[in-house]
């Protein structure tokens, strides 16, 4: 199984790609085209199956290349956004709505696991949240006493299962986690069992709208009457891109000397925080553990942040072997709270954005909340979530702050590339963004010399791509388009890839 990066994560260990057994009526005119093949798509598509909707799903590359497939796969009632700055911003009352859907988000993926039978590990296991200093630990009674009166279970631990000093501990009961892979492919089989259509390697273009949509693909016209866009964030240039900033999470798994693997998922409250858990493959333990994240295409040098991240676990831990390590993207919305619904402006095109660090639970509440809506049932979480909320108090400073950066972003690195005497100074593996006479060009030399050079602007935006030295991918600081060495869209929200750039182009001749 493929994913959307060069280093390979947990859930790729043994598992094949997912093949696909329904055949695609090309004439038929389907009820839901489900755009993207991981958390939120395929939960959605089981969902609308199950209701009589028939689907169609159309994944880009594989089930399972997009954030599913880098996810440390916790299942959290507990949030990025904790509930005492919910109850701030959108009061007592929705903290509570945020709580109960975060808890039926659980409910659901543990329903669908024993409903089909799907092998991946579910399991319920305490959360604890650690502070180490003075301030966090007052920090931390707030976020306990909230998260109490907004219905979850919240006590004070004098222990956490990790090697940690600490001087305040709150635990949080009846959290969950997944094999994320096992559990998307189970899900992909529940889907055709179901009746629904799944075509992978099918990149999704151009849509019209008539008496039902017409879309373009790489594999030919798809015909539905509405759309579900699950691609983590929708393609083409819409309101929600200014409402949602990208980022970069890092994980590695590793094993431990001792073999002493803490039983819980565990958080502590740096910014950004970081988190461990224990998952077993193949009959041997390991601890997923995360952190350092950062804004997308902000980091100088990705392979650093691994460094960073292994001598801060190194520090902890009495580690063995670190057999594993990626990163994965994910979207900040600007209040904290995702956004699920119709996609502003449209009609019958329906979203899941803006999930934070939060991706399996929100993704799974996404594909209910959007299955609900299809079928005709009201959603009591949809005014909530509706990605057509305005609130100038929640996440305003955020949501200026960070359209300000795409701003600087866009004008500061169209004019400021780093100057390259000759192309020979590129070792291989390396990238350059630079000045070619009167061309912007980015350069990559692979592993046999070879050099690849694209126009750097990304076809989305007009922001330029930087380049990520870990994962061997252009990624765009603006709003998250990620591509290959090559200029092969990776991820949206761009619908096409960088152009490649040939020499006799740039030489002039």
């Amino acid at each position: 199984m493929k994913r959307d990066g060069a280093l390979k994560s947990i859930w790729q260990e043994n598992i094949p790609d997912y093949q696909s057994v329904n055949n695609w009526n090309k004439d038929e005119v389907f009820d839901v085209l489900i755009v993207g093949g991981g958390i939120t798509g395929l939960t959605a598509g089981v969902l609308l199956q199950s209701e009589g909707k028939k689907c169609i799903l159309a994944e880009a590359y594989n089930i399972g290349f997009g954030t599913t497939g880098g996810t440390t796969a916790h299942l959290n009632t507990i949030l990025d956004t904790s509930y005492d700055s919910i109850e701030k911003d959108f009061g007592a009352e929705d903290a509570k709505m945020v709580a109960s859907a975060s808890r039926e988000a659980i409910d659901l993926v543990e329903g669908l696991v024993t409903r089909y039978g799907i092998d991946c590990d579910f399991s319920y296991l305490p959360a604890y949240i650690y502070a180490d200093t003075a301030e966090q630990s007052d920090r931390l009674d707030e976020i306990r006493e909230a998260s109490t009166r907004a219905g979850v279970v919240a006590s004070c631990s004098e222990h956490i299962p990790v090697p940690m000093a600490f001087k305040n501990a709150c635990r949080f009961d009846m959290q969950a986690q997944i094999h994320a892979t096992k559990y998307l492919h189970g899900l992909a089989k529940a889907y055709e069992t179901e009746g629904g259509v799944l075509i992978q390697h099918c990149i999704v273009g151009n849509v019209e709208n008539g008496q039902h949509f017409t879309v373009d693909s790489s594999l030919g016209e798809i015909k539905a009457h509405k759309i579900i866009y699950a691609t983590h964030i929708p393609p083409g240039i819409n309101l929600l891109h200014f409402r949602c900033a990208p980022y970069r999470s890092y994980a590695c798994a590793f094993t431990l000397k001792s073999g002493d693997y803490p039983a819980g998922l565990i958080y502590d409250m740096s910014d950004p925080y970081n988190y461990f858990r224990t998952q077993t493959i193949n009959g041997r333990q390991y601890i997923v553990a995360g952190g350092f994240d950062h804004k997308t295409g902000h980091e100088a040098n990705t392979e650093q942040v691994f460094r960073e991240l292994e001598a801060y676990l190194r520090g902890h831990f009495d580690i063995d072997s670190i057999d594993y390590k990626w990163s994965s993207q994910y979207f900040n919305s600007a209040d904290g709270l995702p956004y699920i619904g119709e996609l502003p402006g449209a009609e019958n095109i329906y979203v899941g954005t803006g999930y934070c660090g939060n991706g399996i639970t929100f993704g799974s509440l996404a594909g209910k909340m959007i299955c609900e809506m299809i079928t005709g049932h009201e959603s009591k979480y949809a005014e909530l979530f509706d990605p057509s909320r305005i609130k100038i108090v929640a996440g305003f400073a955020d949501f200026v702050k960070e359209n300000a950066d795409v701003i600087s972003k866009f004008i500061g690195m169209r004019f400021d590339y780093e100057k390259v005497s000759a192309l020979a100074e590129l070792a291989p593996g390396e990238a350059t963004l630079a000045d070619w006479e009167d061309h912007k060009v980015a350069l990559y030399k692979d592993e046999n010399g070879r050099i690849h050079a694209l126009d750097p602007v990304c076809p989305h935006a007009k922001c330029i791509v930087d380049w990520n030295s870990a994962e061997k991918s252009w990624d765009c600081p603006c709003h998250g388009s990620r591509f290959a060495y090559n200029g092969a869209l990776l991820t949206g929200p761009a619908r096409k890839g960088l152009t490649q750039v040939k020499w006799e182009d740039i030489e002039g001749d």
